[in-house]
């Protein structure tokens, strides 16, 4: 019942096939705010979890526009790319962020993780 505005960014963890798809199965994550850190309101739907997120280190890639699977993908595959084999990050899982709400047309920002391990 408590109202908490949006947050950013809203991270998608997504699990890539052997061919670089995405598989059916995402989490999605977003920040509870600052105000609500210390005490977080107990959500009523079971499916809802809260989790406290440990610090990382991240390899990350940035870019604009309305942001599709596809755009996600792509851009997982040119980070992939640059930082070649022997950087260590988990394979198995990648974070896609989006930093915009829907109705901002311009200047949007979007990020793929890889986290290292």
């Amino acid at each position: 019942g408590a109202g908490m505005g949006m947050t950013a960014p809203v991270s998608i963890t997504v699990f890539p096939a052997e061919d670089g798809s995405l598989q059916q199965k995402v989490k999605v994550s977003l920040r509870i705010p600052s105000s609500f850190q210390d005490n977080p309101p107990c959500p009523s739907d079971e499916s809802i979890k809260i989790e406290e997120r440990q610090g990382m280190t991240i390899y990350s890639t940035q870019f604009g526009g309305y942001a599709k699977e596809v755009d996600y993908v792509n851009y997982a595959s040119k980070l992939k790319s640059a930082l070649g084999s022997e950087a260590a990050y988990h394979k198995d899982f990648y974070l896609c962020n989006g930093y915009d709400p829907p109705m901002k047309p311009y200047g949007r920002r979007n990020e793929v993780w890889f986290v290292k391990e």
